[in-house]
């Protein structure tokens, strides 16, 4: 790893000709919330931002993505990578998009996402403002990102640019970049470590006490009925999460019944259709019918089941389904904390 510095009047030229070279998405204002778009001009960056509305794993695994064309008995891939830089991103969605690197890869790995996600530099960047229901800071702590790059953190007088990987290190072309100081890169780590403790919502025990409760409470149905009784069953939770990797595929034949295209879509385990498979003869069977069960399995896929393949939840602490239910109900901190109270 090396430490660069640039001066704060040096830094939107550097991004700039990023811009001006490379497709860069980064944050930028949408109304009074923040999205990851393509960046035309770098008075757009908005590197103040909280947390985007959607996560990026959009940028390798769009909503929508079509994956093949079909004529006949030919097929041909519609899945067209192109390099991009991803700047700016806060490391609880590094640690996101380095768990979907994870579930994407293994057993038969998924080629149209890892082809995607090969051509992407990640620059990550400190975090200045704390998002109303973030809770990072005490989930999965002892796992460190480490998909990314460079990281960009904001110093008095500049910014101080560490690079991981030859992808990162391309980046400083871009820029007047000196050697970082010693202090300089004491003061960038005192400025990451000092955000940890400022999210509003706390867990308040290990991620392997939490994983043990969680397992233990499936079987309580009357308290996921009572938590869930107020879900509308949209799925707005998952559509948000950074870490969901559901998705339905669709094939879309033209009028001609000889060509046309298989997409995938993202899906969403709360919604009442999920876990609906038929069974012929014009019947079906839900095996997650309620609303409780439901409710239970994404907390258990957050909490509990994935943990020991990730070496953490299966959960960031980004905030987004918290601010996305419109029940308010789907916040993972009242959920958890409220099963730590219950009675073995």
């Amino acid at each position: 790893m090396k430490a660069y510095f640039i001066k704060e009047k040096d830094f939107n030229l550097f991004v700039q000709k990023m811009i001006e070279s490379k497709k860069v998405i980064g944050p930028v204002a949408k109304k009074k919330k923040f999205v990851l778009a393509h960046l035309k001009n770098v008075a757009d960056l908005r590197l103040d931002f909280d947390v985007t509305i959607l996560p990026p794993k959009k940028e390798f695994f769009p909503t929508c993505q079509t994956l093949i064309k079909f004529d006949g008995n030919k097929f041909d891939s519609d899945v067209h990578p192109e390099e991009k830089i991803l700047f700016g991103l806060h490391f609880y969605d590094i640690k996101g998009i380095d768990m979907t690197d994870h579930l994407f890869s293994e057993n038969n790995s998924d080629c149209n996402y890892l082809a995607n996600r090969e051509k992407a530099t990640i620059v990550g960047s400190n975090i200045q403002n704390v998002a109303p229901r973030a809770f990072w800071g005490t989930v999965g702590k002892d796992l460190k990102p480490k998909g990314h790059d460079a990281f960009l953190t904001k110093i008095k007088g500049g910014y101080v640019f560490q690079t991981l990987t030859n992808k990162g290190e391309v980046l400083t072309k871009f820029g007047t970049f000196g050697s970082a100081s010693d202090d300089q890169v004491k003061e960038a780590d005192r400025v990451n470590d000092s955000v940890m403790d400022q999210c509003p919502e706390k867990l308040q025990h290990s991620s392997n006490d939490i994983a043990k409760k969680v397992r233990s409470a499936f079987k309580k149905d009357e308290f996921w009925k009572s938590a869930a009784k107020d879900c509308f069953s949209c799925g707005s939770c998952n559509i948000v999460c950074p870490t969901c990797y559901c998705f339905d595929i669709q094939d879309k034949w033209n009028v001609d019944q000889k060509t046309g295209s298989r997409a995938r879509y993202w899906d969403a385990c709360l919604t009442k259709e999920f876990a609906e498979i038929s069974m012929g003869e014009g019947k079906s069977e839900n095996f997650r019918e309620e609303r409780g069960a439901r409710f239970r399995h994404r907390i258990m896929r957050k909490a509990a089941y994935q943990n020991e393949k990730l070496g953490s939840p299966a959960c960031v602490g980004c905030g987004r389904c918290s601010n996305a239910c419109t029940a308010d109900i789907a916040d993972p901190v009242n959920v958890i904390n409220k099963i730590m109270e219950e009675p073995a």
